[in-house]
């Protein structure tokens, strides 16, 4: 199993989930505002001190746990319909998964997912 996290501009969010729910069987996905900079943004040049970073821009993130055959076509449904063109559409990381439960039932593995 996998752990797809995706940061993606908020303007973005309905266009990939309206993508991703063309996916057969997507386990579901989780949907969390956010707020950061990145390597690109102007840190430090314009604040005295860090407690003055308080411009953070927004994101959106999106959360998925998948099998592993499922990876590489969550992945490039987002990254198509998250790219503006423009610098700063995000990122995309993928991790490992050692187990889930389903804590109604009670199932483990990829049958909770």
């Amino acid at each position: 199993m996998k752990r797809i996290q995706a940061y993606i501009k908020p303007h973005k969010l309905s266009e990939v989930t309206l993508a991703l729910h063309k996916i057969k069987g997507l386990p579901g996905m989780s949907v969390i505002d956010a707020r950061g900079f990145g390597r690109g943004a102007e840190r430090g040049a314009h604040h005295q001190a860090a407690e003055d970073l308080t411009d953070f821009i927004p994101h959106t993130k999106l959360e998925l746990v998948c099998t592993d055959d499922m990876v590489e076509s969550i992945v490039a449904t987002i990254q198509e319909h998250a790219h503006t063109g423009l610098k700063g559409d995000g990122k995309i990381y993928i991790s490992h998964v050692d187990d889930a439960i389903r804590i109604s039932t009670g199932e483990r593995g990829e049958e909770a997912v």
